[in-house]
């Protein structure tokens, strides 16, 4: 293949262009919020499985409060119905007045333990409710964290995005000046090479595998015509000739 010695030596500005288009890419995958982002969503996850369970564990509570609440009142309504027939003298027979003070101390037993249940349930409600809250805050907290650095990633994001933009526009303006037939072995190169489809040979070395030229390969590019679209012998990359080239 055949380009003008001009063509070719534009080809090394569009291959700096996609090297730089590839360095932002890269850039913007590795950002450091990236990761900042990931590790605190994890501990999002975690604290809020967690609140989930404590959640669940409040409410549980709050039922077996009112349950227990409920038994108390019941057992208080059955024995202020049997002081009230005690005190209002209808049951006069002894064995009868004997029964009833008995159901009487027995529900009062029983209503003190269950008001002991209720107190016991409402200390593990409490607890729990704590529980929530402290989860709750620091559930607040990491989101925080997670939108300022998603900010900052979203800002870092935006002016990689702008600078890969201009440099998008400048690589279309000047391969636009390159022939279509350079231009395309030069792409096929470079998707076949790592993203490095042309180099420059300096001072007798390739400058995409950084190998020196061989007294042999350094006498062939001499006697190659300016217009010859010399290739290198080791990686295969379009070998750019320059006032630098050492030859």
């Amino acid at each position: 293949m055949n380009a003008a010695p001009a063509d070719q030596i534009r080809l090394l500005d569009v291959q700096a262009l996609d090297t730089r288009l590839q360095q932002l890419a890269h850039k913007k995958r590795s950002l450091p919020e990236h990761a900042e982002i990931e590790s605190l969503t994890k501990d999002l996850t975690q604290l809020r499985d967690l609140l989930v369970a404590a959640t669940t564990e409040e409410g549980d509570c709050a039922r077996e409060q009112t349950k227990a609440e409920q038994d108390v009142d019941q057992v208080r309504q059955r024995a202020a119905r049997d002081q009230q027939r005690l005190d209002s003298g209808a049951v006069s027979s002894p064995k009868d007045l004997e029964n009833l003070q008995r159901e009487i101390a027995s529900l009062a037993k029983r209503q003190g333990d269950l008001e002991d249940v209720v107190l016991e349930v409402m200390e593990r409600r409490e607890s729990a409710q704590e529980r929530v809250a402290e989860l709750t805050e620091r559930v607040s907290s990491i989101q925080s964290k997670i939108d300022d650095a998603t900010a900052r990633r979203d800002a870092a994001a935006g002016e990689l995005d702008r600078e890969a933009a201009t440099a998008t526009k400048e690589r279309e303006v000047v391969a636009a000046s390159i022939p279509a037939d350079l231009l395309k072995l030069y792409d096929k190169l470079r998707a076949q090479q790592g993203g490095v489809g042309a180099a420059k040979l300096y001072q007798r070395r390739c400058e995409g595998c950084r190998l020196e030229l061989n007294i042999t390969e350094v006498n062939e590019v001499k006697a190659a015509s300016p217009d010859t679209v010399v290739r290198c012998e080791n990686c295969r990359r379009i070998l750019v000739r320059t006032s630098e080239s050492g030859l």
